[in-house]
């Protein structure tokens, strides 16, 4: 009788961006100490901090690979340089985490598991709870589009994965074969839709995504953001209009309604600071630009 021996699980680079933000970031280091898949590697990507945040996160964890950016690069430059990493050390799969968020032990081993069952699945997700109030669903996985309204609608309810567009960075295990066949994340998104724009790219090359119902991530959202009423406006409008000019035939429909409504809402609400935002994003993302300044 021949012995066989199963194959050795495939490696896992886990890939978090810290700015500013240690502990956020050491809680999830922390988390990520209880996961069970048992070959996995931890880098995390300082993007350029203005505290002490490395030696802190260095301090805490001194086994984890940090990688220290010349200078801010964003969500997507610096989830790159972690991903550069990862496949260059070999990394099977990435997988992107944001650092306010903490994985359920089972968590990264029901993507693999779930990428292993569908070899054209070229990115899987998972499903995100707030942190607090603790349980409570946030995010199906990802969300969908509306090329009419340029609008995206977060999931909030459980879908067949085939019904989402797109697949939140927030959390989500990516092939290293897709990296090679599509690239890296855009740069040019500094700061949102940049998994979108992944997801959508991925799924023209012909892959599809994947969803790990059982991958369950608790997650803070949106600690990165300082100012987040006027700040995150501007980024996600940048960000929106450098979208809708990559990926539909006619932008300037899809960029009127969806973020002609966004000033409308605020202007109603009596945040003019907020319409000014948008209208600053707007502008840079019309610009090719996705790094907003915001008074």
């Amino acid at each position: 009788m021949v012995e066989t021996t199963a194959p050795p699980p495939p490696l896992v680079h886990v890939v978090i961006v810290n700015w500013n933000g240690w502990r956020e970031t050491v809680a999830c280091l922390e988390a990520l100490e209880g996961i069970d898949y048992p070959s996995a590697r931890v880098v995390v990507v300082d993007n350029a901090s203005t505290n002490d945040s490395v030696a802190r996160i260095r301090e805490a964890h001194p086994e984890v690979t940090v990688i220290e950016s010349d200078r801010n690069r964003g969500f997507a430059g610096g989830n790159n340089l972690g991903i550069r990493h990862a496949l260059e050390e070999g990394a099977d799969f990435v997988w992107l985490l944001n650092n306010d968020t903490k994985p359920d032990p089972r968590a990264l081993s029901a993507m693999v598991d779930v990428a292993l069952a569908n070899p054209r699945a070229g990115a899987v997700g998972s499903v995100l709870y707030d942190m607090d109030p603790a349980e409570r669903l946030q995010e199906y996985g990802g969300g969908t589009l509306n090329f009419l309204t340029g609008r995206c609608s977060v999931g909030k309810r459980p879908v067949p994965a085939e019904r989402l567009d797109y697949l939140s960075a927030a959390s989500m295990i990516v092939r290293r074969e897709v990296f090679e066949a599509i690239g890296l994340l855009d740069e040019r998104f500094f700061m949102y839709w940049e998994d979108i724009d992944f997801c959508l790219r991925l799924r023209r090359a012909g892959w599809t995504l994947a969803l790990a119902p059982n991958a369950r991530i608790l997650h803070a959202k949106s600690r990165s953001i300082v100012d987040r009423s006027t700040r995150q406006d501007a980024y996600s409008s940048a960000s929106a209009v450098l979208f809708w000019r990559r990926h539909s035939r006619f932008p300037l429909l899809p960029i009127a309604i969806g973020q002609g409504g966004r000033i409308v809402k605020r202007a109603a609400l009596g945040s003019w600071a907020g319409a000014v935002a948008i209208v600053r994003g707007c502008v840079a993302g019309l610009r090719h630009r996705a790094h907003v300044e915001v008074a």
